[in-house]
Protein backbone atom coordinates (compact mmCIF):
# COMPACT_ATOMS: atom_id res chain seq x y z
CA UNK A 1 0.00 0.00 0.00
CA UNK A 2 1.40 3.39 -0.98
CA UNK A 3 1.20 6.54 1.32
CA UNK A 4 0.35 9.81 0.68
CA UNK A 5 3.04 11.85 -0.17
CA UNK A 6 1.88 14.79 1.12
CA UNK A 7 4.20 17.88 -1.17
CA UNK A 8 6.88 16.39 0.92
CA UNK A 9 10.08 14.84 0.48
CA UNK A 10 10.32 11.36 2.37
CA UNK A 11 12.49 12.58 5.26
CA UNK A 12 10.12 15.93 6.02
CA UNK A 13 6.99 13.68 5.19
CA UNK A 14 7.92 10.85 8.11
CA UNK A 15 8.92 13.68 10.72
CA UNK A 16 6.15 15.59 10.30
CA UNK A 17 3.76 12.35 10.41
CA UNK A 18 6.05 11.45 13.49
CA UNK A 19 5.25 14.65 14.89
CA UNK A 20 1.67 14.83 14.72
CA UNK A 21 1.11 11.32 16.07
CA UNK A 22 3.26 11.75 19.03
CA UNK A 23 0.68 15.00 19.63
CA UNK A 24 -2.36 13.25 18.99
CA UNK A 25 -1.57 10.67 21.49
CA UNK A 26 -0.38 13.01 24.03
CA UNK A 27 -3.14 15.96 23.77
CA UNK A 28 -6.05 13.38 22.46
CA UNK A 29 -7.11 15.33 19.48
CA UNK A 30 -5.52 17.68 16.66
CA UNK A 31 -6.40 20.32 13.93
CA UNK A 32 -4.87 19.28 10.46
CA UNK A 33 -5.34 18.67 6.53
CA UNK A 34 -7.57 16.04 5.84
CA UNK A 35 -5.00 14.41 3.40
CA UNK A 36 -3.02 14.61 6.45
CA UNK A 37 -5.08 13.52 9.19
CA UNK A 38 -6.21 10.26 6.89
CA UNK A 39 -2.24 9.10 7.09
CA UNK A 40 -1.81 10.24 10.69
CA UNK A 41 -5.30 8.29 11.58
CA UNK A 42 -3.68 5.02 9.95
CA UNK A 43 -0.56 5.17 11.37
CA UNK A 44 -1.73 5.82 15.30
CA UNK A 45 -4.63 3.30 15.33
CA UNK A 46 -1.56 1.16 14.42
CA UNK A 47 0.56 1.76 17.47
CA UNK A 48 -2.50 1.47 19.21
CA UNK A 49 -2.93 -1.53 18.29
CA UNK A 50 0.41 -2.84 19.30
CA UNK A 51 0.20 -1.59 22.84
CA UNK A 52 -3.20 -2.99 23.30
CA UNK A 53 -1.65 -6.40 22.31
CA UNK A 54 0.95 -6.30 25.70
CA UNK A 55 -0.18 -3.75 27.43
CA UNK A 56 -1.21 -5.65 30.58
CA UNK A 57 1.97 -8.49 29.80
CA UNK A 58 4.20 -8.07 32.42
CA UNK A 59 6.06 -10.44 34.62
CA UNK A 60 6.48 -10.02 38.50
CA UNK A 61 10.36 -10.46 39.43
CA UNK A 62 12.38 -10.43 43.14
CA UNK A 63 15.09 -8.65 43.32
CA UNK A 64 18.27 -8.65 46.11
CA UNK A 65 19.70 -5.62 46.92
CA UNK A 66 22.19 -3.92 50.16
CA UNK A 67 20.84 -1.21 52.19
CA UNK A 68 22.78 1.34 53.58
CA UNK A 69 22.98 -0.80 56.74
CA UNK A 70 24.94 -3.72 54.40
CA UNK A 71 21.23 -5.69 54.66
CA UNK A 72 20.10 -7.44 51.94
CA UNK A 73 16.17 -6.85 50.96
CA UNK A 74 14.23 -8.24 48.98
CA UNK A 75 11.66 -6.26 46.83
CA UNK A 76 9.12 -7.68 44.41
CA UNK A 77 8.84 -5.49 41.06
CA UNK A 78 6.50 -5.52 38.38
CA UNK A 79 8.72 -5.81 35.01
CA UNK A 80 7.29 -6.04 31.39
CA UNK A 81 7.79 -9.13 29.38
CA UNK A 82 10.39 -9.67 26.58
CA UNK A 83 7.20 -9.29 24.42
CA UNK A 84 5.84 -5.53 25.82
CA UNK A 85 9.29 -4.45 26.41
CA UNK A 86 9.70 -5.57 22.31
CA UNK A 87 6.49 -3.42 21.73
CA UNK A 88 7.46 -1.03 23.63
CA UNK A 89 10.92 -0.41 21.78
CA UNK A 90 8.67 -0.58 18.77
CA UNK A 91 6.21 2.23 19.52
CA UNK A 92 9.52 4.40 20.87
CA UNK A 93 11.41 3.91 18.10
CA UNK A 94 8.23 5.91 16.07
CA UNK A 95 7.37 8.59 18.72
CA UNK A 96 8.71 11.76 19.82
CA UNK A 97 9.65 12.31 23.38
CA UNK A 98 7.81 15.92 24.92
CA UNK A 99 9.57 16.92 28.33
CA UNK A 100 8.18 17.14 30.89
CA UNK A 101 6.89 20.19 32.34
CA UNK A 102 7.24 20.93 36.14
CA UNK A 103 3.26 22.03 37.32
CA UNK A 104 2.60 25.32 38.88
CA UNK A 105 3.33 25.40 42.69
CA UNK A 106 5.50 22.29 42.53
CA UNK A 107 8.84 21.91 44.24
CA UNK A 108 11.74 21.35 42.36
CA UNK A 109 12.38 18.08 44.35
CA UNK A 110 8.40 17.27 43.81
CA UNK A 111 9.15 17.34 40.15
CA UNK A 112 11.70 14.95 39.95
CA UNK A 113 10.45 12.87 42.45
CA UNK A 114 7.58 12.33 40.21
CA UNK A 115 9.52 11.97 36.96
CA UNK A 116 11.84 9.63 38.59
CA UNK A 117 10.03 6.47 37.40
CA UNK A 118 8.82 8.13 33.78
CA UNK A 119 11.74 7.61 31.10
CA UNK A 120 9.48 8.61 28.18
CA UNK A 121 6.08 9.89 28.99
CA UNK A 122 4.42 9.17 25.54
CA UNK A 123 5.07 5.78 25.63
CA UNK A 124 3.98 5.38 29.52
CA UNK A 125 0.33 7.07 28.28
CA UNK A 126 -0.20 5.05 25.36
CA UNK A 127 0.72 1.93 27.39
CA UNK A 128 -1.10 2.76 31.13
CA UNK A 129 -3.87 4.39 29.69
CA UNK A 130 -4.47 4.84 25.94
CA UNK A 131 -4.56 0.70 25.80
CA UNK A 132 -6.22 -0.72 28.48
CA UNK A 133 -9.32 1.59 27.52
CA UNK A 134 -9.47 0.54 23.90
CA UNK A 135 -8.60 -3.58 24.81
CA UNK A 136 -11.76 -2.98 27.66
CA UNK A 137 -13.33 -1.28 24.74
CA UNK A 138 -12.62 -4.50 22.69
CA UNK A 139 -13.52 -7.15 24.85
CA UNK A 140 -16.92 -6.05 25.45
CA UNK A 141 -17.61 -4.87 21.86
CA UNK A 142 -15.80 -7.78 20.56
CA UNK A 143 -14.76 -5.32 17.71
CA UNK A 144 -10.99 -4.13 17.06
CA UNK A 145 -9.90 -0.81 15.44
CA UNK A 146 -11.88 2.57 14.78
CA UNK A 147 -10.19 4.10 17.77
CA UNK A 148 -9.67 7.54 16.23
CA UNK A 149 -12.24 9.74 14.42
CA UNK A 150 -11.90 12.67 11.95
CA UNK A 151 -14.81 15.36 12.17
CA UNK A 152 -14.61 17.67 9.12
CA UNK A 153 -14.45 22.00 10.54
CA UNK A 154 -14.50 23.25 6.38
CA UNK A 155 -11.92 24.66 4.20
CA UNK A 156 -9.54 26.62 5.23
CA UNK A 157 -9.03 30.21 5.08
CA UNK A 158 -6.26 31.15 2.76
CA UNK A 159 -5.79 28.04 0.79
CA UNK A 160 -9.22 26.24 1.09
CA UNK A 161 -7.33 23.43 2.04
CA UNK A 162 -10.13 21.20 3.98
CA UNK A 163 -9.46 21.04 7.59
CA UNK A 164 -10.16 18.38 10.14
CA UNK A 165 -10.16 17.86 13.85
CA UNK A 166 -8.74 14.17 14.47
CA UNK A 167 -9.29 12.45 18.04
CA UNK A 168 -9.20 9.76 19.31
CA UNK A 169 -13.13 8.24 20.28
Amino acid sequence: MANRKLGRPTDQRMAMLRNQVTNLIWYGKIETTLARGKEVQSLAEHLVTIAMRQCDNTVEVTKKHMNDKKQVEELTVQNDSPARLAARRQVMRYLYDIPAVQNEGEDKDDFKKRQKDVKHQVVEKLFREIAPKYKKRAEEKGQGGGYTRIVKKGPRRGDAAEMVILEFI
